[in-house]
């Protein structure tokens, strides 16, 4: 059995487009990650949703059956 390591996935950087580092995959360095983790704490990466207005579902109340 060989213990050799797998080729390095080389990708690009969603944020900047530079390559990746290992290190911070997917990202190229520490500020890319963090840029990202404050996207997604200021909901930037928020999914859209449609709100339905159902009469059958007014008072919370779901019938099965």
């Amino acid at each position: 059995m060989t213990t050799e390591k797998p080729a390095e996935i080389v990708g690009r950087c969603p944020i900047c487009k530079r390559p990746t580092d290992a290190t911070y995959r997917p990202f190229c360095s520490r500020r890319c990650s963090d840029v990202d983790l404050q996207r997604w704490f200021a909901g930037s990466y928020a999914i859209p949703a449609i709100e339905v207005d159902d009469p059958d579902m007014e008072g919370g109340d779901l019938e099965i059956g």
